[in-house]
């Protein structure tokens, strides 16, 4: 017979005895989520993850844990949409962390301090792989098949690697010394470029699939679309891209005083500036699409990533959104205006939206050259077998083509989004699709990732409102040729971004569930547990109360049912 005390259960040793965990109806859980930053990445970074080693103070291991995703960061970070800071949690609550500043401000200090790639040394019967096209699908490709420990083989019909990053976007977004530095260290690991090397031309498709495990495709779009306005197309007919590609090739290209460029993507923007740079008095760009804004729908917004539109306008080049080209306006066979109408959304059902001119709204604007600047085509050459004139890639998540060994991706791809962060993530799809091709491994339907922690399931009460850093652009009378613009944060501005990161989803050692737990059930580890925490749970004494749930500041414990 149990003799008890006057307190029931003070003799020595009864606490353990008597397991109140018997108690409970629910339990709590360590659930792991998504960051929405991580979530929205087209390349497929972790922010949360680097921001956290940067928290840290350990700015390599930030860089290097950046780089098991995305091999360009210092680029990326300068000419990145940033999707990432649209879908940032922070920016319901006041500012979004300023992520492509933090991940430009990493790319450029590890070139800086040399950090060396985290890649083990190559074995002497590596299999070999080959990767078609140097731009930044390729280049990550070729970099993620090293990490798996392939040896694999670039080619590319242009001199040096880059692809489109080097050849079409203007040194006042991308310097050359940055992009140089990034892709001679990527190049450094132990990846073959063979330049001067055309698919169709000097080597075939059959001859790589019988020389290499695997073939990734990422040859981008060269080649401009057709234009013309109900059949007629000026004398002197321009295409956006060549143009792009004369002025970061020459430093100069020829312009009359008033031009309209027909677009509204980067290519258009970018030509807009060149040209204002250029000596071009006036330049428009004529686009059916609506000016981006924090109350227009993202699918109906000119493509152009947002800040440089902004930019464009502070140089002096005229918007029209929201119109098309009616007709030409000829002399001869010289352009001496358009006539431009107002296009208007009409809803055809079954989610198609058509845009049509809107009658009586017709309007003349007086210029000297149209350049269309509308998309390019993907020039088919050596790739017919697999393109089967469809004129894009059809392939799935992984890139398979539908030949065997056969992958690709980048612009390319039909449905590619043209923006350098989408083609760093096909790559690195692709040769982890590569890898289980070669080994001979079913491949998934697509990436695992835990669900996404939505704002609501944070408690913010243990957050305070800090605005992000300003950004340090170049004034718009001081810009001139290849001067970058923008100008990047310093270190105690990263610092105070990382501070600022809620860690969606993800436990950072806060000690709130040790702090709080009435019954001492929330045990703190020496070494990190399998969940990725420093605590776990004794379920023989939790009664399920789910004060450490409600207290948890970044959503990484759940109550579930105790069945």
């Amino acid at each position: 017979m149990t003799i008890l005390t006057r307190g029931a259960y003070a003799e020595p040793g009864t606490t353990q005895n008597y397991q109140t965990g018997t108690w409970r109806v629910q339990r709590p859980i360590h659930l792991h989520g998504t960051a929405p930053c991580h979530g929205a990445c087209p390349a497929g970074e972790d922010a949360q993850a680097y921001l956290a080693r940067l928290e840290e103070g350990n700015p390599r291991a930030a860089w290097e844990t950046l780089v098991t995703a995305n091999p360009l960061p210092a680029t990326t970070g300068r000419v990145c949409h940033h999707p990432c800071e649209s879908a940032c949690n922070r920016g319901k609550y006041d500012e979004p962390i300023a992520i492509h500043h933090v991940e430009r401000w990493l790319g450029d200090q590890a070139i800086l301090e040399g950090w060396a790639y985290p890649v083990a040394p190559l074995a002497a019967d590596a299999p070999p792989v080959a990767v078609v096209g140097a731009g930044p699908a390729g280049i990550a490709c070729a970099y993620h098949l090293r990490r798996l420990g392939y040896r694999p083989t670039l080619f590319d019909e242009l001199p040096v690697a880059g692809g489109t990053l080097r050849t079409a976007l203007p040194p006042y977004r991308l310097p050359r010394e940055v992009l140089d530095a990034e892709i001679e260290r990527i190049l450094a690991l132990g990846i073959e470029f063979r330049a001067h090397t055309k698919l169709g031309r000097d080597v075939s498709l059959g001859d790589l699939r019988s020389d290499f495990r695997a073939v990734f495709l990422g040859p981008g779009r060269q080649s401009g679309r057709e234009w013309s306005v109900n059949g007629v197309t000026p004398r002197d007919l321009h295409h956006g891209l060549d143009l792009l590609k004369e002025w970061v090739a020459l430093g100069k290209v020829g312009c009359p005083k008033s031009i309209a460029i027909i677009g509204g993507g980067n290519t258009a923007v970018d030509l807009s500036r060149i040209l204002k740079r250029a000596g071009a008095s006036e330049v428009h760009v004529i686009t059916h699409q609506s000016l981006p804004g924090p109350d227009v729908d993202p699918h109906d917004a000119m493509t152009a990533i947002q800040r440089e539109v902004a930019q464009a306008i502070e140089e002096g080049v005229q918007i029209h959104p929201n119109r098309g080209i009616h007709r030409l306006i000829l002399r001869g066979e010289r352009v001496v205006g358009v006539e431009m109408v107002r296009m208007k959304k009409l809803d055809r059902g079954g989610g198609k939206v058509e845009r049509v001119a809107f009658e009586g709204t017709e309007s003349v604007l007086h210029v000297d050259q149209v350049i269309p600047a509308i998309g390019q085509e993907v020039d088919e050459g050596g790739m017919e077998e697999v393109l089967m004139g469809a004129g894009a890639f059809s392939v799935d998540v992984w890139g398979s083509s539908g030949a065997t060994g056969v992958f690709a991706g980048g612009d390319a791809r039909r449905g590619s989004s043209g923006t350098v962060s989408g083609a760093v993530g096909d790559g690195r799809r692709a040769a982890l699709a590569m890898d289980r091709h070669i080994r001979g491994e079913v491949q998934p339907e697509g990436e695992a990732r835990a669900p996404v922690t939505e704002y609501n399931k944070l408690n913010l009460h243990y957050f305070e409102h800090a605005s992000r850093p300003l950004e340090r652009v170049v004034p718009p009378a001081d810009r001139s040729g290849d001067n970058e613009v923008e100008l990047g944060i310093d270190l105690e501005e990263v610092k105070h971004e990382a501070r600022r990161c809620f860690s969606c989803g993800n436990c950072f050692a806060c000690d709130n569930c040790w702090t709080f737990c009435p019954d001492s059930s929330v045990l703190k580890t020496q070494e990190m547990a399998s969940d990725g925490s420093h605590y776990v749970f004794d379920y023989d004494f939790c009664k399920g109360c789910g004060l450490c749930a409600n207290e948890c500041p970044c959503g990484f414990i759940a109550m579930a049912e105790d069945l």
